[in-house]
């Protein structure tokens, strides 16, 4: 059966459609909450059901599912007695295991994507590894919702991007920047701090002497920053 999706409602136990209409929930049903996948694709594909989503920003968040009580109490029951098995704990642990691997062999991958972005000269290899290290460690944890999660853009991209984000976050003022509410001013302030970053890397590449007084060096230096 095809998902219909709203609006959260004005109150409680009512929804909008995207044209802006007001329904009300059928007699019966309660809203199940995010969070629990597998029984929310259970409940979805039991039959009648709405889904409530919201925008904010750019994202889309769920709010839940609206669905008949007693679907969702029978397979909550339903599942609960499979979680309580062997099996299931078994392919729990299997699933962990091999979570744990994948996020290894990706937080290797992005490092040496970001690594070949930077491509600086070898006079300066110690601390491109050390960028690429502490670039890695912020952007790839899972749930971390940075660009190096994303799958929608390729790896080198992505290596650029938590790159400069990192540099924009570590080496210059942009957090404690007081920036006007404008249209645009925000974005212009990023694409300004993102050229000087850029300006910064290829001295880097060309293999041009480290000043003390570098802010990548300073940062890099820097316990907070190589945590953060």
């Amino acid at each position: 059966m095809p998902t219909q999706t709203y609006l959260p409602g004005p109150t409680a136990n009512a929804v909008r459609t995207p044209a802006g209409q007001t329904l009300p929930v059928p007699a019966g049903w309660v809203l199940l909450p995010p969070g629990d996948a597998a029984l929310t694709r259970r409940v979805k594909a039991a039959g009648d059901h709405w889904l409530v989503q919201e925008k904010v920003g750019r994202r889309v968040f769920s709010r839940g599912v609206w669905a008949p009580r007693e679907t969702i109490e029978r397979i909550e029951n339903d599942l609960a007695a499979e979680r309580a098995t062997a099996a299931h704990a078994r392919r729990r642990e299997a699933d962990t295991r091999r979570r744990a691997a994948r996020q290894v062999e990706y937080v290797e991958d992005f490092q040496a994507a970001v690594l070949a972005f930077l491509a600086f000269h070898e006079r300066h290899a110690e601390l491109a590894r050390g960028l690429a290290a502490a670039v890695a460690a912020h952007a790839t944890p899972v749930g971390s919702g940075t660009v190096a999660r994303t799958q929608r853009i390729p790896i080198e991209r992505r290596a650029e991007a938590a790159v400069i984000a990192w540099m924009r976050h570590q080496t210059t003022g942009y957090d404690a920047m007081k920036i006007a509410r404008v249209k645009g001013q925000r974005r212009e302030v990023r694409r300004m701090l993102a050229q000087r970053s850029k300006e910064l890397l290829a001295a880097y590449r060309r293999g041009e002497p480290a000043s003390p007084a570098c802010p990548l060096a300073r940062a890099l230096a820097s316990p907070q920053s190589r945590s953060a």
